[in-house]
């Protein structure tokens, strides 16, 4: 039995090592656009609460993310960058321990492994600074914890389960799916009396220890506002996606485009060993309540994913993606029972790392096609096709040179306005950097620090004694009071804002 272990493990270390090569690999060394870099500007800042609404905190993403600040190892941005690739790593790890635990065998275990890791938006997110890969890694060690409760009925098991499940939500709130799951299979333990009472008030109680980090910033902003309610909803919803969050209808658009995601994430072949583990799972033998748990996880997932109706639920169908590849896992291993032949075992491996390829050519097919990939197509030194369809960001600084040759274009004392996309990496030279701190940048988001106020009372005051610039001049991404009202002068990589002529006369 010890050398049984002992063998896991080497492999578990093996895979470990593998994934973070390749991770760190195809990780952003710089800053970054959007989300990413509103995260970075969060890190930068020591901002474990966050702007956007309680659901958006993920106060332990952060907590942990500070810990990488401030390793003196290597450019800060690349050292926050290096979180999601590190958490990424851990969660393939953790894939493959979870099935060669469940099926006993290596081989299915690593063809679940490199599903998981080559999918396009979880390799997309090992390689960007982003909460969900951490997500993730504690998610696969809640199903490991469960797997070795079915096996050994240990309860000290389930206890460690509510505990890393209370860890999840404090990184984001896509565990409370699990978290229903775990709550029934825990009712129906307690029914048939395999644990009691007490074990499931010490699962409560660690769970609450777990969730520390999310719960005291709720409380926290309870005891400030006083509204209860509000800070409920903030919490379970963020600052304004209740909507989506709860949304029950459909488009044939969204309908199609879900459809698409999930083959871009599995462009290959061995995909179908997905619905021969799942059409399988009814008839595999070993743990039932394990069997059931998975089947409840990846229809809730898929469910709440594919009606999600915010505009990057792309990445919401990660959990999902977790899922499918344990099935893929079974499903290879269902077929390689049938078929004991070396060379079939081979090309199963093998069709696991087809993505790599298709997504080497993708950009260049999709661009001569003129697919319409939904994104913006017009951010400076970002080519669309090959940020969005290539998951690794080896090498890539588009952002950083955008920032440098933005703020280099201005006057002294000039003003810029950026929207979310762009924001972060304006402030975040300026703020790292050192670049060009007496130019103000403001957005909808966050400014530069004493930043003048810039709306359509404030605007032609600043005008009179200052440069004002935009970054786009497209209607969702320019206030529509500059829009209405003045001139947008192409100036490099901005635009100017000047006075109409009806305006002056």
């Amino acid at each position: 039995m010890t050398s049984k272990k002992a063998k896991i493990s080497w492999w578990y270390i093996g895979v470990l090592v593998c994934a973070l090569t390749l991770y760190a690999a195809s990780c952003a060394p710089g800053v970054l656009w959007q989300d990413s870099g509103l995260i970075q500007y969060r890190i930068w800042h020591n901002d474990i609460e966050g702007f956007l609404g309680l659901a958006l905190s993920h106060p332990l993403f952060y907590i942990i993310a500070l810990v990488a600040k401030y390793v003196p190892l290597g450019e800060f941005f690349y050292r926050v960058n290096l979180v999601s690739a590190i958490a990424g790593a851990v969660t393939i790890a953790n894939i493959f321990l979870l099935v060669r635990l469940w099926l006993d065998r290596n081989l299915p275990a690593v063809v679940a492994a490199v599903t998981l890791a080559v999918s396009h938006t979880f390799w997309c997110h090992v390689s960007i600074i982003e909460t969900y890969t951490l997500w993730t890694a504690i998610f696969t060690i809640e199903l490991i914890m469960l797997l070795q409760y079915v096996k050994t009925e240990r309860v000290a098991y389930l206890y460690w389960l509510g505990l890393v499940n209370g860890l999840a939500i404090a990184v984001h709130n896509l565990a409370l799916i699990p978290f229903l799951c775990y709550a029934v299979f825990f009712i129906f333990l307690l029914a048939k009396k395999n644990i009691h009472l007490r074990d499931l008030a010490i699962i409560v109680l660690l769970w609450i220890v777990g969730a520390l980090p999310y719960e005291y910033l709720i409380i926290k902003n309870i005891i400030q506002s006083g509204d209860v309610t509000g800070n409920l909803a903030s919490a379970a919803f963020g600052a304004r996606w209740q909507g989506a969050v709860l949304n029950t209808s459909l488009s044939a658009k969204i309908i199609k485009e879900n459809f698409l995601f999930i083959l871009l994430n599995f462009p290959t072949p061995g995909f179908l060993l997905f619905f021969a583990g799942f059409f399988g799972l009814f008839n595999v033998s070993k743990n039932q309540g394990f069997r059931n748990v998975l089947l409840g996880l990846i229809v809730l997932f898929f469910i709440f994913a594919f009606r999600y109706n915010v505009p990057d639920r792309f990445v919401f169908f990660l959990p999902f993606y977790c899922m499918v590849s344990v099935f893929v896992g079974l499903g290879a291993y269902l077929l390689l029972e049938q078929i004991n032949c070396k060379v079939f075992a081979v090309l199963v491996l093998l069709f696991g790392f087809l993505p790599v390829a298709v997504y080497a050519v993708a950009p260049a097919w999709a661009e001569k096609m003129q697919l319409n990939l939904g994104t913006r197509n017009n951010v400076p030194y970002r080519n669309d096709y090959k940020y969005f369809l290539q998951p690794w960001k080896t090498g890539y600084r588009g952002a950083e040179r955008f920032a440098d040759e933005a703020l280099d274009g201005v006057e002294n004392n000039a003003i810029i306005f950026a929207d979310s996309t762009t924001v972060a990496p304006l402030l975040l030279m300026q703020e790292i950097k050192g670049r060009r701190p007496d130019v103000k940048v403001v957005s909808g988001v966050i400014n530069s620090k004493n930043a003048p106020s810039f709306n359509e009372h404030t605007i032609e005051q600043l005008l009179q004694g200052r440069a004002v610039y935009v970054v786009s001049r497209r209607e969702e991404y320019c206030p529509s009071f500059v829009l209405d009202n003045y001139e947008l002068v192409p100036a490099g990589l901005l635009w100017k804002v000047v006075e109409r002529e009806n305006r002056r006369e």
